[in-house]
């Protein structure tokens, strides 16, 4: 991925200690991404941060990422290309976008807090409609590179994408509807809708993707390929055969490996957020 002459956004806040170095490990993140799914209950109802859940918490105060921090900047540099390309989508839509913060935790400390409650690292990296905020501890990164075998910088940047993604989901109104409408479901009728929110967030980081690509040059070969792979090794159904051996479909609440691939795929080739309807298209 090309984002060396890429700007820097001003809204990501450091709250590391240590450096924030070295890798959660897959117990770690199995903890939330695999062991809530496959007893059908949603990662962030488990550490607590389904939003909505609870009352905004009193925020701590983080500093401006080192220029010297390599991963720090690639993030700073992917948000504020995000940043840049839904800006203009938006101006273009007539509306503004008003830019999420993005806060990187972890190091010594493997918790934050959040407009949503206690954030946890095993969690992965998670975006809290309260505050409008992406929560990430790099060390994810090495978890998702080498435990669960998605390398490469354009598979980290997806993951921001998705989770701006949520985000643009959050100013457009989607969030607030869903949770309304979560909220008189079953719990499995309510994971299926919760697969309908992360497959269009997916589609969204496509859009991101193609936007980027068509304007800033940023994609390289074999990035796309890095993204789609990394969307593959976060379905739900690979996680939860890597996990127990087999699948429980009607718990699943991202969705499989291929449709998240799938819908990554069509915000990429069409580049139309329209076009990311998966609650009538899936």
């Amino acid at each position: 991925m090309k984002w060396d002459g890429l700007r820097r956004s001003g809204n990501v806040e450091d709250r590391r200690g240590g450096g924030g170095k070295g890798g959660l490990g897959l117990g770690a993140v199995l903890v939330a991404l695999v062991a809530g799914w496959i007893f059908g209950v949603n990662p962030l109802t488990i550490l607590g941060l389904l939003d909505g859940a609870n009352a905004p918490a009193t925020q701590q105060q983080g500093t401006a990422p080192s220029m010297d921090d390599k991963q720090a900047m690639f993030v700073s540099s992917v948000l504020a290309n995000t940043e840049d390309v839904w800006g203009k989508l938006f101006s273009e839509a007539g509306r503004t976008y008003q830019e999420p913060k993005l806060v990187l935790f972890g190091g010594s400390s493997n918790t934050t807090q959040t407009g949503c409650g206690v954030g946890q690292s095993a969690m992965g990296p998670f975006y809290c409609s309260l505050d409008r905020t992406v929560y990430i501890d790099l060390g994810f990164y090495e978890t998702l590179e080498r435990q669960l075998g998605a390398p490469g910088e354009f598979a980290r940047a997806y993951v921001i994408a998705h989770e701006v993604g949520h985000h643009v989901q959050n100013l457009l109104g989607v969030l607030s509807k869903i949770d309304q409408v979560r909220a008189h479901m079953s719990e499995t009728e309510a994971n299926k809708l919760s697969v309908l929110q992360e497959l269009q967030a997916d589609c969204l980081a496509g859009v991101w993707a193609h936007h980027a690509d068509k304007q800033y040059s940023v994609v390289e070969a074999g990035d796309i390929e890095s993204a789609l792979n990394a969307a593959s090794r976060i379905g739900d159904d690979y996680l939860q055969k890597r996990g127990q051996g087999h699948v429980v479909p009607e718990s699943f609440t991202h969705g499989t490996s291929a449709q998240r691939m799938k819908w990554f795929s069509t915000g990429y080739k069409l580049g139309d957020i329209q076009a990311c309807d998966t609650f009538r298209q899936e």
